[in-house]
């Protein structure tokens, strides 16, 4: 692909146009991620796999498939600050801005079951990556960087999760519901109706919307991060600050749509479980594959400090999912997330997309 489209592409681009082909890129990566989960989950349907897998697998899966393939194609090229802050700034995203809007527009919804369990999995995947990151930067300095066996053990906890996550699907006590609703099978608002989907369609187009969805993904996340590249040399930013605004505000928004959208629509459920499910695997998933790719480095190989990843963007993940745990401990005695939960999401939020400049 590098040979098709390189870097030399871009180059002779206004900046005004780079920006509209990053925001066509970033479309391209939701439409296809749609045909993903869509083909996916309607082929599942048709090799009788069951509904709890696909929601707790596919549909999940699917929704994280923008912010995975700009991370591993970043990684590839040699952009650790796209692939890192990307990943990071997903889980901020999704848990300031999402879940904080969610709470503004309406109480939602605590089940205290999926709460003790993946709300647990959430901070301690965090934690564990940020040990990692700092451990490594204390013994090995300037050189610190996650490499491939670290991207080997998060895939594997990966695993582990989703075989848990079935497990604990099927002990609920309201039933497979509890984890996986089922609107999240195909009938929730954003997601395809895969049942429809299956029963209309043929098992040969199902697959092919998957490889469809698949090439389109790999081809826009490619030109994402040539515009992305481009556009951080001609503003002086750093990339792992425009890829954890930007870039990981774009691949949320498959999260942002379906939650905002079920929240409007009465399954509020949706949008909490989605929250902690794509932190979970934006943390796993993404940045465990990633550093499978290639080895993602911390630190500016030109400048002899700490990069921005490790002393803003690491603390205010840790900071945005300590405050939800906290707004996770009364709603678990409530039953329901108050509003104002919302608030101090929010404005961790906005303080770091602007600090961040500030401080690039």
């Amino acid at each position: 692909m590098e040979h098709l489209i390189g870097p030399e592409t871009f180059t002779p681009l206004s900046s005004w146009i780079l920006i509209l082909v990053l925001i066509a890129s970033i479309f391209f990566l939701v439409k296809a991620a749609d045909l993903l989960v869509e083909g996916a989950s309607g082929l599942a349907y048709r090799l009788g796999i069951p509904q709890v897998i696909v929601g707790a697998t596919v549909i999940s899966l699917g929704t994280t498939t923008p912010e995975c393939a700009v991370s591993v194609m970043a990684a590839w090229s040699g952009n650790s600050g796209l692939a890192l802050g990307n990943a990071v700034g997903s889980v901020i995203a999704d848990t300031g801005l999402i879940f904080g809007l969610g709470c503004l527009i309406k109480h939602l919804t605590a089940d205290r079951f999926v709460l003790n369990r993946q709300g647990w999995i959430q901070v301690s995947v965090a934690v564990l990556l940020a040990l990692l990151c700092y451990g490594t930067w204390i013994m090995n300095g300037e050189y610190a960087a996650l490499g491939r066996p670290v991207g080997l053990l998060l895939l594997l906890l990966l695993a582990g999760y989703l075989c848990v996550s079935v497990r604990w699907a099927r002990n609920h006590p309201q039933g497979m519901r509890g984890v996986v609703p089922e609107a999240m099978a195909g009938k929730a608002p954003g997601l395809p109706d895969t049942k429809e989907v299956a029963r209309r369609e043929r098992p040969i187009w199902l697959l092919a919307r998957i490889l469809s969805g698949l090439i389109i993904v790999i081809f826009a996340s490619h030109i994402l991060i040539l515009a992305v590249s481009e556009l951080v040399l001609r503003w002086g930013v750093p990339q792992v600050v425009v890829a954890s605004t930007i870039v990981a505000l774009g691949t949320s928004t498959p999260e942002l749509v379906i939650g905002l959208a079920s929240v409007f629509k009465g399954h509020d459920e949706i949008l909490v479980g989605n929250v902690i499910g794509a932190d979970i695997l934006n943390i796993l998933f993404v940045t465990g594959a990633s550093a499978v790719a290639s080895p993602l480095f911390m630190f500016d190989q030109q400048a002899q400090v700490p990069a921005i990843f490790l002393i803003l963007h690491l603390p205010v993940m840790l900071l945005i999912l300590g405050i939800f745990r906290l707004c996770i401990f009364d709603a678990s005695k409530r039953g329901r997330f108050s509003r104002w939960m919302g608030i101090p999401l929010l404005t961790v939020y906005v303080v770091y997309s602007v600090l961040q400049y500030v401080v690039s």
